[in-house]
């Protein structure tokens, strides 16, 4: 209910204010809205070719030789068209139109999420065929019963939450999807009430969200793009913000379900995990820049092809049960396949439905009003500049992860990568997530309408991230 009425709030509002820009002549054309792509010169005012050359006979010289004009100060372009028309264009578009973003959606997100899909849930397939996924399911029913009590004993979801985890863990978002897709799909068969999200997949969304990190792969790679003097040192500030927000996302949805988490084995299996997180820490600490980044690199994707090598070989040990089932390895390889497919295709309309929003939202300017109002109230309240600059991160991070990550560069660009800015405005990309198109995409998938006060919370442990993200900046460097 919360997903659906922001969803229908943020077009109208848009969409009315636009129109009000159009009406006081504050937007020219409607037309980049629903054709235009990011970034492209936002038109301002059009004239005639003619018009210009009695005006100003220097400028349209120079337009008629390079078609393009940029005045000294940089606020404003000239293009002179081939219909004889000169376009004058200020500033930048701050999102894909609504055509644009159909069809990059497609391209850029679905079909690639398509691949991951049709791959990973073939494997998983492999898991289910082999019974690994119940044997994986009864070892850590002791620790998930405690906080998913609705959830039957050895449930297979608890075999694919835990996959979605490690490749959250390990910073492996296209190899997570899958799993915790499949993990909803698992859950929702279990659901009284098939169109309500229940309480154990509220849960795990929440603490999908918070994404609990080890290695930032993406941000490490941005941040060399950007030359910082170590780019790998984010990773503990990352593992710090996440753990934090995960411990977080745990205790408010415990809170809102009544369940207990104060028992010996929820004690123990945090305390293993904190334990885990500070080995690595330190034995990552102790190598050089380099190194750090070698091994992080080696250390994720290694992993991955290790979870690939055990899914397969223990599927070839276990051959004997695919016989007995009439199939084999490759024919339940393929189709799990099929069904990672299937799921694609149905999340799609969700994909499209939120991402369209979040274009007419961000181009409308409705998004920088609320930016500039926060920081503005940040700024009176005497907040440091230096986190402000890093704020729209923040504040974009829910809605968009492509526009967060341009503002992530636009802050190491312009105040530098090892900047308290730039610092910070990494680890808000790297310690969070795109919560409302994670809330779209996995309820999507499993066709629930009502996520109940998955999203309150979700946005809640976002606040949590940007509180402790600030605080850790502060203290680490």
């Amino acid at each position: 209910m919360a997903l659906s009425r922001f969803w229908s709030y943020i077009i109208v509002l848009s969409a009315i204010y636009i129109f009000y820009m159009l009406g006081t002549g504050q937007m020219y054309t409607l037309g980049s809205l629903v054709n235009g792509k990011q970034n492209d010169p936002t038109i301002v005012s059009e004239m005639e070719a003619k018009q210009l050359q009695q005006s100003d006979t220097a400028l349209f010289a120079v337009l008629q030789a390079n078609k393009v004009y940029a005045n000294t100060t940089g606020d404003s372009t000239y293009h002179l068209m081939d219909n004889g028309i000169i376009q004058i264009a200020a500033g930048k578009q701050a999102a894909d139109g609504i055509f644009p973003t159909c069809k990059n959606t497609i391209m850029d997100i679905w079909l690639p999420l398509i691949g991951y899909l049709t791959f990973f849930c073939g494997l998983l397939n492999l898991l289910n065929d082999s019974n690994a996924i119940t044997k994986l399911a009864n070892v850590l029913s002791p620790f998930f019963a405690k906080i998913f009590p609705e959830l039957p004993k050895g449930h297979p979801a608890y075999g694919f939450m835990t996959m979605n985890f490690a490749a959250n863990f390990l910073g492996l978002d296209n190899a997570a999807t899958p799993f915790g897709l499949k993990a909803m799909e698992s859950m929702q068969e279990v659901n009284t009430n098939k169109e309500r999200a229940s309480n154990s997949q509220i849960m795990f969304l929440c603490l999908h969200a918070a994404g609990l990190t080890l290695i930032p792969t993406s941000i490490i790679g941005y941040r060399a793009a950007q030359h910082a003097a170590n780019p790998a040192d984010i990773m503990l500030p990352t593992i710090i913000t996440s753990f934090v927000g995960t411990i977080a996302a745990l205790i408010f949805v415990s809170i809102k379900q009544r369940i207990n988490l104060l028992n010996p084995i929820v004690i123990a299996f945090v305390t293993v995990i904190s334990a885990v997180i500070g080995f690595l820490l330190f034995y990552v600490n102790q190598l050089t820049g380099i190194q750090k980044f070698h091994f992080t690199g080696n250390l994720s994707n290694g992993v991955l092809l290790f979870i690939i090598l055990a899914i397969v070989a223990y599927s070839i040990f276990q051959e004997k049960i695919f016989k007995s089932n009439n199939t084999n390895i490759f024919d339940s390889f393929v189709h799990g396949a099929k069904d990672g497919f299937t799921t694609g295709v149905r999340v799609l309309p969700y994909m499209i439905a939120m991402l369209v929003a979040l274009s007419i939202f961000r181009n409308s300017g409705l998004m920088n009003i609320v930016m500039s109002g926060v920081t503005s109230v940040l700024a009176a309240f005497g907040v440091d500049p230096q986190i402000i600059q890093a704020i729209p991160v923040a504040l974009m991070r829910p809605f968009s992860a492509g526009g967060s990550r341009g503002f992530m560069l636009d802050a190491m660009k312009t105040y530098g990568a090892d900047s308290v800015a730039g610092q910070l405005s990494c680890l808000f990309q790297g310690a969070a997530e795109t919560t409302f198109y994670v809330v779209a995409l996995y309820f999507g998938s499993v066709n629930i309408k009502d996520s109940r006060y998955a999203l309150s919370v979700m946005l809640l442990v976002d606040l949590v991230c940007v509180l402790t993200a600030i605080f850790v900046v502060k203290i680490y460097f």
